[in-house]
């Protein structure tokens, strides 16, 4: 078996969720080429050797310039925050290597469409991490739509609620910072849904958006006073996509009880479908057949539902780190045969482009095209 030599750049959340989907995948997945977890990377020695230690990774290193050149890596994995993702992108395709990065592409379009142009330049391979896509029962949902049981798409409502920084007493994080994150909830979470509305119904069009910032600042975290947030707390936007549905999408980290609660609705002229993250197993279906009608719960966990085939007997529970596993898996198999997997640089820079446009309809308070 061809072995793939990666590098993950960036130790923390991300970082973890990562190294656990590259420890997983051969033992469970059988991808066609074989992951060796070659070198971590982060900005202090103790903790990414520490991070090495714990991930399964081989070596641990500092300065990620000599990481993405060196000739014995093949793949590198960002998973640092927005600001850098261009420049460690870019480098890594410029060097030959597979680029697989984190959501959002950028902080900007500008930069997005950077990092495109240089992995297109070069030929590399190239993955964006938008990892609901590989829960089984989204990939179930997609499947269904695609074989047109749902019929015409006419509605999709996306909501990502979480409740993490509700206390004003919440420190100034890097997310809460628009020159490190790009974005706050717009970018962090509503991108997620976004993705999804692509993914599963088609490109958007148009959009009507709403930003809000509800605590303007916040305690610094080495303790020096408070600094402004300049960044989003909640987005909102209408959606008109190209294919003639409508839709709707909010991203808040401003809701009490809320902790991650990432759930669509699609509604076609044949049927509905029903997602919710925290009910990840699940799909909700309804099919109009009559007096009889109604919604029906399809456990997605059956041998014949997307990836399941790689893990336990039906009723057994996948988790959200299972979908990273799955978005790996993929990667993998792309690269076994030399092609490009999706969501890549290019969908990056589509939902770059939404994300602008709602930015530009919250000033200009109007309907802005994408």
């Amino acid at each position: 078996m061809t072995r793939v030599n990666v590098a993950m750049i960036g130790t923390r959340f991300m970082g973890r969720a990562h190294a656990n989907a590259w420890r997983q995948v051969r033992a469970f997945c059988e991808p066609p080429v074989d992951p060796v977890m070659k070198v971590v990377c982060g900005q202090d020695p103790e903790r990414a050797a520490t991070a090495a230690d714990r991930m399964g990774f081989g070596e641990s290193a500092t300065d990620w310039r000599e990481v993405v050149a060196r000739p014995d890596v093949d793949v590198v994995d960002v998973c640092t925050p927005g600001d850098t993702h261009a420049e460690i992108a870019i480098a890594a395709a410029e060097a030959g290597k597979v680029v697989f990065c984190e959501k959002p592409l950028a902080n900007t379009v500008g930069e997005a469409e950077s990092m495109l142009a240089a992995v297109e330049r070069a030929g590399v391979l190239h993955m964006l991490c938008h990892n609901y896509r590989r829960a089984p029962a989204v990939a179930l949902a997609k499947r269904m739509i695609d074989a047109g049981e749902l019929g015409e798409i006419r509605h999709y409502r996306g909501v990502y609620l979480q409740d993490w920084i509700v206390d004003p007493d919440f420190p100034r994080v890097w997310r809460l910072e628009k020159a490190r994150a790009g974005s706050g909830a717009l970018g962090d979470i509503a991108s997620h849904s976004l993705d999804l509305a692509r993914h599963l119904v088609g490109e958007i069009a148009e959009v009507s958006g709403l930003l809000e910032t509800f605590v303007r600042e916040r305690p610094l975290e080495d303790g020096g006073g408070r600094g402004p947030v300049d960044v989003d707390d909640a987005a909102l936007t209408l959606l008109r996509f190209e294919c003639g549905a409508i839709g709707s999408v909010e991203g808040s980290r401003f809701c009490p009880g809320r902790k991650n609660h990432n759930r669509f609705e699609i509604n076609g002229s044949k049927g509905s479908l029903v997602f919710d993250l925290e009910r990840m197993n699940e799909l909700r279906v309804y099919r109009e057949e009559g007096a009889d009608s109604g919604f029906r719960t399809v456990l997605a966990t059956d041998e014949t539902h997307p990836y399941v085939e790689a893990w336990w007997p039906p009723g057994h529970l996948l988790g959200y780190e299972h979908t990273f596993t799955h978005t790996v898996l993929d990667l993998l198999r792309a690269i076994g045969a030399d092609r490009l997997p999706t969501p890549n640089f290019r969908d990056g820079v589509a939902i770059q482009r939404v994300l602008d446009a709602i930015e530009r309809s919250d000033a200009t308070r109007r309907w802005e095209a994408v």
